[in-house]
């Protein structure tokens, strides 16, 4: 089916669903853009959604089928825990409203592409909310690399390594459950894996080392220890099908850790593009550049790519590009990128490392 032209004058008429990201930076991006606003806030817990709408001055629900009837409401940003993500958009998508999803999308690729397919079938628009993608730095490497400026690209070298879980003391939460989405390479592999892909393409072979550093934190009700299975190490190399070879390293419990980096080494030159701040997107980051035999030499961000506003939280500014990205696409009935096929591939990397990690072998992809 084609997609769905939505008839509605602009603004697009945005929920959020979920109280933490989707507060502190899904509503202020939303609000940022002249495409979307926000009418509606959602949270399973009524007194939650209750004083969250009332400080947004927003309507609040904690039925999401109420909200999904509103007429106030034409698409859906879901920013909740991983788990019951697929299940409120396959809801969303039901009544008709096009959905931003966070990332991971879903538990599974499998779930991924069931999404995929009722998407396509409705001709409904749906993102992802892969911000890298709309950083200005990263879109003028992106332009780089499909340019040659580099020559052949080699071999890349991904460095994430972050602190914000090094304490032990740090509370349990579902962020400590496999099966609840939980772990370094769901909260940043699958970034990770959606900007390598963006740059070189499909990834045809993985192999990979996870460990949980912190075996058990408090239990917030309890204070007792509970058990933590998702990993906090990841070692990964992925292969991509026009030869180059990423090596990609992710931690939450490096204390002092490094930021993130990305070296990329090729037939013409090298680019070294990264930050060591561990709290924002957008500030801090740098570029250089060297071509054979020369030094690295600091590249310019250029104006094309340039944010026209940033803010004390770097986050807004890319969340808010990438949704006026999408409300664009729903306005004019044509595919966002990313979407729904760039969260499925990204997944499916995802998901092929805990396979390459469980069972000490490659796994090759399709």
């Amino acid at each position: 089916m084609l997609p769905v032209m939505v008839s509605v004058t602009p603004p697009l008429r945005i929920a959020v669903a979920g109280l933490g990201f989707g507060r502190k930076v899904i509503v202020p991006a939303l609000r940022a853009t002249a495409s979307t606003t926000v009418t509606a806030l959602w949270h399973p817990d009524p007194q939650k959604a209750a004083a969250a709408a009332q400080a947004e001055e927003v309507q609040g629900f904690s039925d999401f089928s109420a909200l999904l009837e509103d007429d106030q409401v034409d698409g859906v940003v879901i920013a909740t825990p991983p788990a019951v993500r697929a299940g409120l958009a396959r809801q969303a998508m039901g009544a008709g409203k096009p959905v931003v999803l966070e990332k991971p999308v879903a538990l599974s690729a499998a779930e991924v592409r069931q999404l995929r397919i009722q998407a396509l079938q409705a001709g409904l628009i749906c993102g992802v909310d892969f911000e890298y993608r709309a950083v200005p730095l990263f879109q003028q490497l992106a332009a780089m690399v499909q340019q040659g400026a580099i020559g052949q690209p080699w071999l890349v070298k991904l460095d994430w390594l972050m602190g914000s879980r090094a304490d032990p003391n740090r509370p349990w939460s579902w962020y400590a459950r496999r099966d609840q989405g939980g772990g370094v390479v769901g909260a940043l592999g699958v970034h990770a894996f959606d900007l390598l892909i963006w740059l070189f393409g499909p990834v045809i072979s993985v192999q990979a080392k996870l460990s949980t550093a912190i075996t058990a934190r408090p239990d917030p009700a309890t204070g007792w220890l509970r058990n933590c299975d998702a990993e906090d190490v990841a070692l990964i190399q992925l292969t991509f099908a026009r030869g180059v070879v990423a090596q990609v390293n992710l931690s939450s419990v490096t204390r002092n850790g490094r930021g993130m980096w990305l070296e990329l080494y090729g037939s013409d030159g090298q680019v070294v593009l990264g930050s060591s701040n561990q709290k924002d997107y957008v500030h801090g980051f740098t570029m250089r550049v060297a071509r054979p035999g020369g030094q690295l030499e600091p590249q310019a961000e250029q104006g094309a790519h340039g944010f026209a506003r940033t803010w004390p939280d770097g986050r807004i500014a890319p969340v808010a590009r990438l949704l006026d990205w999408w409300a664009t696409a729903v306005g004019e009935g044509r595919p966002m990128i990313p979407g729904l096929a760039e969260g499925l591939a990204s997944q499916v990397v995802a998901d092929a490392v805990q396979k390459a990690s469980a069972t000490a072998m490659a796994v090759e992809i399709g």
